[in-house]
């Protein structure tokens, strides 16, 4: 591998890894707030443990998410410094304000939220972590208004060999940001649902606060359930945006080679090792017209048709992504959201009211749901990244040309192995500090001093 190989793989483990947290730190962040809420509304002690103790996993998961989201920018000048400078004008304009607006939003509020149990009064620190809350979506989206350009470049012209930008709010506002953020903040609160249905059966099965896990564990399964239901509505709508503006990726995700006119979905798919030839299959018939076209009838175009379109628009080359990833990613994405809704229903169905699950495989499935958006949302980036390729600006600028031609093939691979290694540490702590915490369950509350109406101080 030369260095530009080893620079996309340092890239792809590192984003996929920082997505393990961002998800979490943005779905937890509202059930706390509204956890909180429901506390200051009835003052039921409960309330208050639960915001207490899914709080302080959250201020976890928020503290490694920042240490390794930091090393995604620096990754920019250091690998791909030819990228940074054709477009360091548009691409750092909404990471720029990402830093100086919701990032502010997340840190001084998350601060005075954690350091304002015993001094601010109950609603106005409620405030706090609302606030903070609203800086995480406000994060997510500018992030991914700045990915979604990438996808579809809007708002710019080339002036000097480098692209410019002429509107932000062509950026911020075109169809391909409008339909990935809400899409990426459903999944968001599947995540973050997962995490409390999980953590919550670990404890009922042993048996322990279920005046306080109970009701998180009916909280996470009715919001993986809800937010299930909202992915699904926005992917349809995203997957017939990306057909209209990236034909090829819908192609690749069907492996489908020729133009089709009522084109079924494969469930399943065996194929040749290239990808180009199926062996055997399971397949729900009109499907994928339906999900690119939006008709049963509707026609999809096919991988050769494709290439040939971008062959005399752009000149000769291969612009087909690996097909055997770009379809099996986009199946495991759709087949762990799936799954993970299926637990949450089972989990509601057998724990309604006063019932108790019995079965051990059922409460071993509850805690192993957590795992299931996170591999979800994996497979989606790599989809929505592997996908576009061999572009890193779509139609514009290709990844052969995006990457730093002074990093050498060893400098390239030192990183690789020192990120990599470096992850893994972070992940050990990561999942160390989770697991300690998690297995210490709720506090207890000391009697609540009214006199002032402030919060109970609790040390973080």
């Amino acid at each position: 591998m030369d260095s530009l190989d080893l620079s996309r793989w340092q890239f792809g483990i590192t984003t996929v890894y920082h997505f393990i947290f961002v998800p979490i730190t943005i779905g937890l962040s509202a059930l706390v707030a509204g956890l909180q809420t429901a506390w200051v509304r009835t003052g039921k002690e409960h309330y208050l443990r639960a915001t207490k103790f899914w709080g302080k996993l959250f201020l976890i998961n928020f503290a490694i998410g920042v240490v390794t989201g930091i090393v995604q920018e620096f990754q920019f000048g250091m690998n791909w410094s030819n990228y940074s400078r054709f477009v360091g004008d548009i691409f750092g304009a909404p990471l720029a304000m990402e830093g100086l607006l919701a990032f502010f939003l997340e840190s001084t509020f998350l601060g005075l939220w954690i350091f304002g149990w015993d001094r601010l009064p109950k609603k106005l620190h409620l405030a706090t972590i609302w606030t903070a809350s609203i800086g995480t979506m406000l994060s997510a989206y500018f992030i991914l208004a700045a990915n979604s350009w990438m996808q579809h470049p809007v708002g710019w012209r080339m002036g000097d060999g480098r692209a410019e930008l002429t509107s932000i709010g062509a950026v911020l506002t075109q169809k391909t940001t409008l339909v990935t953020v809400p899409h990426t903040l459903t999944a968001c609160f599947l995540t973050a649902g997962a995490l409390l249905l999980a953590v919550s059966a670990w404890h009922l099965r042993k048996g322990n606060q279920e005046e306080v896990f109970r009701p998180s564990l009916r909280l996470g399964a009715w919001v993986v359930l809800i937010a299930g239901v909202g992915v699904l509505i926005t992917g349809d709508v995203q997957a017939r945006v990306m057909t209209e503006q990236q034909p090829m990726k819908m192609a690749a995700a069907e492996a489908l080679y020729r133009n089709t006119e009522s084109a079924s979905f494969s469930v399943f798919t065996i194929g040749s090792l290239d990808g180009k030839e199926e062996v055997w299959s399971v397949r729900i018939p009109s499907l994928l017209s339906f999900m690119a076209t939006g008709s049963p009838s509707g026609e999809v175009e096919g991988i050769n048709d494709v290439q040939a379109q971008y062959e005399q628009k752009y000149g000769e080359g291969d612009y087909t992504p690996i097909v055997p990833i770009t379809y099996w990613s986009f199946r495991l994405m759709i087949g762990f959201g799936g799954l993970a809704m299926l637990v949450a229903l089972a989990a509601l169905w057998f724990n309604r009211g006063e019932r108790r699950a019995r079965g051990r495989w059922l409460w071993i499935a509850g805690i192993g749901t957590v795992a299931m958006p996170l591999l979800a949302n994996s497979f989606g980036w790599i989809f929505t990244e592997m996908g576009r390729q061999p572009w890193t600006v779509f139609g514009l600028f290709k990844t052969s040309e995006s990457g730093s031609p002074s990093v050498s093939t060893s400098e390239a691979a030192t990183g690789l192995i020192v990120l990599t290694v470096l992850y893994g540490i972070l992940a050990v702590i990561e999942v160390g500090l989770f697991l300690k915490y998690a297995r210490a369950g709720a506090p207890d509350i000391p009697v609540e001093n009214e006199a002032d109406d402030r919060p109970l101080a609790f040390a973080y």
